[in-house]
């Protein structure tokens, strides 16, 4: 039996594309090209979840990867906190999960950055009834430490929780501690995986 969902925060409960946002900047697709490679496959963003780097640390490892491209990659991390917009379904959701008894948690590699300077998106949180943002344990997913860490603090049961995130790697740490995970990307993707797990 599900007592208890945990979500991830970034790009499933806030709607977010890195790629999209890039494109938003509207540099050519060649500069947009370049950027998706400078920082996309960079370890940098590890480092930045974990809090251990600031924005100008970050910025000097993306320009490390690719340096005709600094002036674009200062100005879209400075501009960071913009970045994400709350999904619409995210607290009406929380709140029709709570309401049939479930107990919902977070667990997010979001970003220490992002969730001081984006908090106007994360509204959602007061909703929830706890959980862990990575970088303040210093484990980020999909390290397991951070799943257990989350157990051990909830006093969870991990056969009663079921965990849903936007990456398969993530879940697969999920399900080494003994949490059940959905891998989904839309409402009605997870709502029906969720379903089958919650009428077992």
């Amino acid at each position: 039996m599900i007592t208890t969902i945990i979500f991830d925060i970034g790009n499933v409960l806030v709607d977010f594309s890195w790629k999209e946002y890039i494109a938003g900047f509207g540099f050519s697709k060649e500069v947009q090209e370049k950027i998706s490679k400078a920082t996309m496959l960079s370890e940098a963003w590890d480092e930045f979840d974990r809090g251990v780097l600031e924005v100008e640390d970050i910025i000097k490892m993306f320009i490390e990867n690719d340096s005709s491209i600094e002036k674009e990659i200062r100005l879209i991390c400075e501009d960071i906190h913009d970045m994400l917009g709350r999904r619409d379904y995210a607290i009406p959701w929380i709140k029709e999960l709570k309401e049939k008894g479930y107990k919902v948690l977070y667990l997010s590699n979001f970003s220490r950055k992002a969730e001081v300077e984006c908090a106007h998106t994360l509204d959602f949180l007061p909703y929830m009834d706890g959980g862990i943002l990575s970088y303040q344990e210093k484990v980020i997913k999909p390290e397991p430490e951070i799943y257990q860490i989350l157990i051990d603090r909830y006093n969870l049961v991990p056969d009663e929780c079921v965990f849903m995130d936007d990456k398969e790697i993530n879940c697969e740490g999920a399900r080494k501690a003994g949490i059940h995970a959905i891998v989904f990307t839309t409402k009605e993707e997870a709502e029906k995986e969720l379903l089958k797990l919650l009428v077992k």
